[in-house]
């Protein structure tokens, strides 16, 4: 990590003799890079210093890290996910399995940077640093599943299949807990561990203490580790200049006999054997984690953190150093093509430090609006997490000293001491963890299928919701896809259709039909299933190869149920499991008396 100058040190304020040694050169990446060259600017003298302890006590090595040395580099790590994350943007999950053409990568524009106050990458991460600062480093995992069960901000996959079982009285360890959670190696702590280094320099404890409690309440198994090892990347990226070692120790804080762990070791190896070359490394990537079933078990397809893991280190290793070539790899990788540069380029950039940026990335950065759903503007951001920096150094046995009229953080050097091996396909038992009545009362919102039920009265009085998964923001919509009050629902898992039920009676005489208008996902589809009394009427796929613009019209006639009651059913039927939500912008049934 690094070298230290070899001239012995004076003592310091509190009297004790240190004495500084080398601890081995800097190993810069090829100086005929042009990444090479920034690090090689920024190549801070790494100082290992020795404490002379009383006879009988252990001798104790420190990280050095001047403050302001400390500042620059986490604002940095800031401003690179800032960065990725509006870079990567417009491609979002539009390539998958594909490497996205260079002619679609987008230009990078200054102004782009604002576009990051809104991103879920970085305000969901300020909900742990939010929780940090209120109840302090040894906050509970419960108090942490409350503040995440009352955050207002809609999510997707294993972080809202937690939410939601949190929200409903699973308490942590629980909500992510394979048999309540089906997304258990998702990639969400993954996009949202990057605070848990940022605060932690050169304590890989930490991001994995902070990932058992956080990275707890949505991911299990690999899904947890991928936090961890994201965030002993940016715990080490103070201090390592070197991008192949700053991965390998990294690998230390996550079980070796782990497949997230075995795909970073093979990125490390497939970068050695050839350097040059990412999209034959994106080819291996692919046949391994992609089609090779034993690396899809427990997996959720192209949102899984192996996978996406994969294309973070893609574009960290083969840039070399090179900030634009490090979001482009990462972003032209595929899948959730926004968080995996986010990532990438929030270590880049914090082994750089952000003076020492191109202008390009900051000069337009406006520091006065806040993180959407946070109380953070970056100023306030720069300021808690110095806040955490200063109690985690000094919580792990290190101190802040003054030199020369600048303080220095004194970084305990620590071996990192990896969670527990699980596997999220063959999962331990559950801890049967549910919050107490007091607890639930300080969880604002209610049970998740209360407020569908809600919605789907506002929508459609008199129809019953049952099954529906918490994925893709189910719920009413002001508006979707042109249409205004839209009901969205999802299915449970897979296999387990939602349903919408009602009962209705048909007068006597009467010609009557159902009426419904119904949209899917520009990226999904799902078979629409009617059923009377149990009776299949109607099955159709709802998809771009069936529905025009996005919307299908369908009609049900249901003459022959006059004179007597039916029990109807509207089946949003999953067909796979890739944005399988049904758009609901017309339920109604009309008998010959309300026909126009």
């Amino acid at each position: 990590m690094g070298w230290c100058n070899s001239r012995a040190a004076s003592k310091w304020a509190d009297g004790v003799d240190r004495r500084i040694r080398p601890i081995g050169p800097i190993r810069p990446i090829r100086p005929t890079c042009t990444g090479a060259r920034i690090l090689a600017l920024v190549a801070l003298a790494v100082v290992v210093v020795c404490v002379a302890a009383p006879v009988g006590a252990q001798r104790r090595t420190y990280l050095r890290l001047p403050l302001s040395v400390y500042r620059d580099k986490m604002r940095g790590a800031w401003i690179g996910q800032m960065v990725g994350v509006a870079w990567g943007g417009p491609t979002e999950f539009r390539w998958q399995d594909k490497i996205i053409p260079e002619a679609d990568m987008p230009k990078w524009k200054p102004e782009l940077i604002n576009s990051a106050f809104g991103q879920d990458d970085l305000y969901v991460e300020m909900t742990f640093l939010r929780t940090l600062e209120q109840y302090g480093l040894d906050c509970s995992i419960r108090q942490a599943g409350i503040d995440f069960a009352n955050s207002g901000y809609p999510l997707w996959c294993a972080n809202n299949a937690g939410r939601t079982n949190l929200r409903n009285g699973i308490a942590p360890p629980d909500s992510s807990h394979p048999q309540f959670n089906k997304c258990p190696n998702d990639i969400d702590y993954q996009i949202e561990a990057d605070y848990s280094g940022i605060i932690a320099p050169g304590l890989p404890n930490w991001p994995i203490r902070l990932g058992e409690k956080f990275g707890r309440l949505m991911n299990y198994g690999d899904g947890m580790y991928a936090g961890q090892f994201i965030g002993a990347l940016y715990a080490a990226a103070y201090f390592e200049t070197d991008l192949t070692k700053l991965v390998e120790t990294a690998l230390k804080a996550i079980p070796a006999e782990s497949q997230y762990a075995e795909m970073v070791r093979d990125l490390v190896a497939w970068y050695r054997a050839d350097p040059d070359d990412w999209q034959k490394a994106w080819g291996l990537i692919q046949r391994k984690y992609r089609q090779n079933p034993q690396y899809q078990l427990a997996s959720n397809g192209g949102i899984d953190c192996k996978i996406n893991g994969a294309y973070v280190l893609l574009g960290l290793l083969w840039g070399k150093g090179d900030p634009d070539q490090t979001i482009v790899i990462s972003t032209r990788a595929g899948m959730d093509s926004d968080c995996n540069p986010s990532s990438s380029a929030g270590v880049l950039f914090a082994m750089m430090g952000a003076s020492k940026l191109p202008a390009r990335f900051t000069e337009a950065l406006d520091e006065k609006p806040k993180f959407s759903h946070t109380a953070y503007d970056m100023p306030g951001l720069m300021r808690v997490c110095e806040q955490l920096t200063r109690q985690i150094v000094r919580k792990s046995g290190g101190r802040v000293v003054r030199e020369g009229g600048e303080e220095v953080l004194l970084i305990p050097v620590e071996a990192p001491k990896p969670s527990a091996m699980e596997l999220s396909w063959a999962p331990g038992p559950i801890a049967g963890s549910r919050f107490t009545k007091a607890e639930m009362k300080k969880i604002r919102f209610a049970s998740f299928m209360e407020e569908m039920q809600k919605a789907v009265t506002r929508f459609a009085p008199g129809w019953k919701i049952a099954k529906c998964g918490p994925d893709m923001e189910p719920g009413l919509r002001a508006e979707w896809a042109g249409r205004k009050k839209v009901l969205a629902t999802h299915p449970l898992e897979r296999g387990i259709a939602c349903t919408l039920a009602r009962t209705v009676s048909v007068p006597r005489g009467h010609s009557a039909e159902l009426r419904i208008t119904v949209g899917h996902h520009p990226n999904g589809d799902f078979d629409l299933i009617v059923r009377a009394d149990g009776k299949e009427l109607l099955r159709k796929a709802v998809g771009p190869g069936t529905a025009p613009g996005g919307w299908m019209d369908a009609t049900v006639d249901l003459t022959a149920y006059a004179g007597r009651a039916v029990a109807l059913e509207l089946v949003n039927e999953p067909t796979g499991w890739m944005c399988e939500a049904a758009y609901w912008a017309k339920i109604e049934v009309a008998t010959e008396r309300d026909r126009r």
